[in-house]
């Protein structure tokens, strides 16, 4: 029998040999790859290494997921909003990006419409955790550093994950999400929050945003609300602007 340490050690060595071309000091490229989930589902996803990156060492890994209308497979397109900040951040000059592609049809998570009270897992959600945990496996992701943020579409889906995996994320960002208050009443993970959403959002309706919020503080959670007056769906421009939008995920 192969012992766990041999196992990592292989799979280790594997990964460096299929992709050592892509391993070396970061140079603000992001890798396009395809993770082959076990339930079937191909995603679509690209990464950007820290510099001087070391597969001895461990390093904090930031999630983001887009919203709807970047959804497709050219593996491109969940870049447009947030790619930019991303790659040339210094903040995030340490830290694994990963930026996942939903496929054309899919969402990252069922929400029928509304916000349901008992969310169940879908093959996205399912798989994009799996290429998370790939990366912990292989010993260079911190499994106590894992950060998400996302928008619209993308931030209800993170703050499913969130409330799914109670202790998996060390903190998230939601823009202009949401998620069922009930769920998050319930809430007893180690998980950050922190909202963002626009005042006038026309499409994801900022109560969401705004009850998820209240409920978390009531469960005595750590949350907050940044709320933009006057904004509508483009809250996410607001958002990333901020200058202490990166730093405060990091420093949880």
């Amino acid at each position: 029998m192969i012992k766990y340490s041999t196992m990592k050690k292989v799979l280790l060595i594997v990964f460096l040999f299929c992709f050592a071309a892509t391993l070396q000091a970061r140079d603000g490229k992001y890798v396009k790859r395809v993770f082959n989930a076990q339930n079937g589902l191909s995603l679509n996803y690209v990464i950007l290494y820290p510099e001087n990156f070391n597969p001895e060492q461990k390093y904090p890994v930031l999630l983001f997921l887009h919203g709807s209308g970047e959804r497709g497979n050219d593996n491109e397109s969940q870049l447009i909003h947030g790619g930019e900040l991303m790659r040339t951040t210094d903040e995030l000059a340490n830290v694994i990006v990963i930026v996942p592609q939903c496929p054309l049809y899919a969402t990252w998570t069922f929400t029928g419409g509304a916000y349901p009270e008992e969310s169940v897992e879908n093959p996205v959600e399912a798989a994009t955790k799996e290429l998370i945990d790939s990366f912990i496996k292989l010993g260079f992701a911190d499994s106590q550093r894992i950060y998400g943020t996302g928008l619209s579409m993308g931030g209800i889906g993170i703050l499913d994950m969130a409330i799914r995996y109670p202790d998996y994320f060390a903190a998230i960002e939601p823009i202009c999400g949401g998620v069922n208050p009930k769920r998050c009443s319930q809430y007893k993970g180690r998980t950050a929050f922190r909202f963002f959403h626009g005042s006038d959002d026309p499409a994801v309706n900022p109560d969401g945003s705004r009850l998820a919020n209240k409920a978390l503080i009531e469960a005595g959670r750590e949350s907050s609300l940044v709320e933009y007056p006057g904004v509508k769906h483009g809250s996410w421009n607001n958002a990333f602007a901020e200058p202490d939008f990166l730093s405060w995920l990091l420093k949880h």
